[in-house]
C-alpha cells in the first residue's frame, strides 16, 4: 500500500490541507522526510530543490541554525502557557516597527483566522455588515469569505461550498480584481453599507497578479470616503516581497492588515493588527470577542522572531530579489526558445508563471483561461528532474535565502529540458 493510500485510510482525502492532494495535477503526492536550506527530502530518498517552502514561511531556507536555537531554547522552558510571555510582546514589537500601519496587534494561530477576525473586527467597529472580495483572492476558509461571484457588479455573492449559509453569503460582495469601475459603481450605490473591503495586495492565489496601477489607490479612498476599514491580507505578501509588506511597494497605509506564514517562521503562527482606534473595539477593551487558546503560543514567536530579526539586515532583499529574477528570467528565456507562451511575474521572494498567451496577467478569467493542462505535463516534468514547485497552476512560487546560484541555474537547466519536450 502506497503512502497515500495509507493515509487515506484514517485522513480526510488523505491530506490534511487539499491542494497537497495532487489533484490538480494529478498522481500521488509526495510525502517529505525532512529538509535543509533549499532542498527537501521526500521518504523514498528522492531530493528536490524547494520552491513551495512550506508555501511561503520558509523565506530564510528549510532549518535556518538561528530559528531552531530559538525554537529549541525556548521549548525547553515549556511548550505552551495559556498565559503571557515576554515573547509576544517583543514579536509584537518587531512587526509595529517593520510595519507602521500596524499600530497595535493581536496573534492567531493560523491565515484563515487572523482574516476571520480581522473582518469580525471590521463589522464591530463599523457597526456594518456588508463586505467586499476580490474573485481569485483567498483569505482563508471562514464561512464569509467562501463566497463566488454573483452575475453583476452589484448582485451579493452565493455560497461557493456546502455549509456555508446562504443569508452570511447575501453579506459578501465579490468584485474581479483589478476592476476599480466596478468598485466605484459598488460604493455609489451601498458605500453606507459596507464594514470593509479585504485584497490580497498582490494576488497569490490565483497564481501571483499583481495590482494594476492606481487599483489600491482607488480603494484607500473609497474605503476612506465611505468610512470602511481597508484591510489588506499580507498573509502571503507580508514580509515576502519586502520587509514592509507589499503596502511598503505601493504605499498605500491600510486600516488593517492580515499576517500569517513568515511571522511563524515556519511554525504555526498568524496576526492581524492596524489602526489602535480599531484595534480598541477587540476585547477585552471592546465588545468585539476573539480568542484562541494556542495564540501567542512561545515556540511560535520565538521561531517567529528570529526570523524576522534575521531577514531585518541591509542587502537581504535585495539580494533576495535578485535571486528571483534570476530564476525567472532564466524560465522565462527557456520557455520563449522552445515556442512556448509563458507569462511571468516576480516581487521579492515570490513569483510566477502562466501558461498564457497573454504576454501580462492581471485578470482572474485570464489566469482560468490558462492551459492547465500545460501545467500539469510541466509539473511533473520538473518532478522528475528534481524540482519541487506547487502542485497547482494557481498558485504563487517562492524562493529563500537558501537558494544560491547552484540551485537557480540546476533549476533553469531542468525547466529547459522539460519545455524541450512540451
Amino acid at each position: 500500500m502506497s503512502l497515500f493510500s495509507e493515509a487515506q485510510q484514517v485522513i480526510a482525502g488523505g491530506v490534511n490541507s487539499p491542494v497537497r492532494a495532487f489533484a490538480g495535477v494529478g498522481g500521488d503526492p509526495v510525502f517529505f522526510r525532512s529538509a535543509t536550506g533549499a532542498w527537501v527530502e521526500a521518504e523514498d530518498g528522492r531530493k528536490f530543490i524547494d520552491y513551495v517552502g512550506s508555501w511561503g514561511p520558509m523565506i530564510l531556507g528549510h532549518g535556518h541554525p538561528a530559528v531552531l536555537e530559538a525554537v529549541t531554547t525556548t521549548a525547553q522552558s515549556g511548550l505552551s502557557f495559556g498565559a503571557p510571555c515576554v515573547l509576544e510582546t517583543r514579536i509584537a514589537e518587531k512587526i509595529c516597527e517593520l510595519m507602521p500601519a500596524i499600530e497595535k496587534i493581536r496573534m492567531v494561530s493560523s491565515g484563515t483566522e487572523a482574516t476571520m477576525s480581522a473582518i469580525r473586527l471590521a463589522r464591530g467597529h463599523t457597526g456594518r455588515d456588508k463586505i467586499i472580495k476580490f474573485e481569485g483572492c483567498y483569505h482563508g476558509h471562514s464561512d464569509s469569505l467562501l463566497i463566488k461571484a454573483g452575475s453583476g457588479a452589484l448582485t451579493l455573492g452565493v455560497p461557493s461550498s456546502p455549509g456555508v449559509p446562504a443569508g452570511l453569503a447575501e453579506h459578501t460582495i465579490t468584485l474581479p480584481f483589478n476592476d476599480a469601475d466596478a468598485l466605484a459603481a459598488v460604493f455609489g450605490e451601498l458605500g453606507s453599507e459596507i464594514a470593509c473591503v479585504i485584497v490580497e495586495p498582490i494576488a497569490g492565489n490565483m497564481n501571483m497578479v499583481p495590482p494594476e496601477p492606481g487599483f489600491h489607490d482607488s480603494l484607500r479612498r473609497h474605503c476612506t470616503d465611505a468610512g470602511a476599514v481597508l484591510i489588506f491580507d499580507e498573509v502571503m505578501t507580508g514580509f515576502r516581497v519586502a520587509k514592509g509588506g507589499a503596502q511598503s511597494l505601493f504605499g498605500i497605509t491600510p486600516d488593517l492588515t492580515t499576517l500569517g506564514k513568515i511571522v511563524g517562521g515556519g511554525m504555526p503562527a498568524a496576526a492581524f493588527g492596524g489602526r489602535a482606534d480599531i484595534m480598541a473595539s477587540l476585547a477585552p477593551d471592546g465588545p468585539v470577542y476573539q480568542a484562541g487558546t494556542l495564540s501567542g503560543n512561545p515556540v511560535a514567536m520565538a521561531a517567529g522572531l528570529a526570523t524576522l530579526e534575521l531577514i531585518d539586515v541591509a542587502g537581504f532583499y535585495e539580494s533576495l530579489a535578485a535571486r528571483t529574477q534570476q530564476l525567472v528570467d532564466g524560465i522565462s528565456r527557456a520557455a520563449a526558445d522552445n515556442g512556448i507562451p509563458l507569462a511571468t511575474e516576480c516581487e521579492g521572494g515570490m513569483f510566477g508563471l502562466v501558461f498564457s498567451d497573454d504576454a501580462v496577467v492581471r485578470r482572474f478569467d485570464q489566469v482560468a483561461a490558462a492551459d492547465t493542462d500545460r501545467f500539469k505535463t510541466f509539473f511533473h516534468g520538473m518532478l522528475d528532474e528534481g524540482v519541487y514547485l506547487a502542485p497547482s497552476a494557481f498558485e504563487a512560487g517562492f524562493v529563500s535565502a537558501a537558494h544560491g546560484d547552484d540551485e537557480i541555474n540546476a533549476t533553469i537547466a531542468a525547466a529547459r529540458n522539460v519545455f524541450a519536450n512540451l
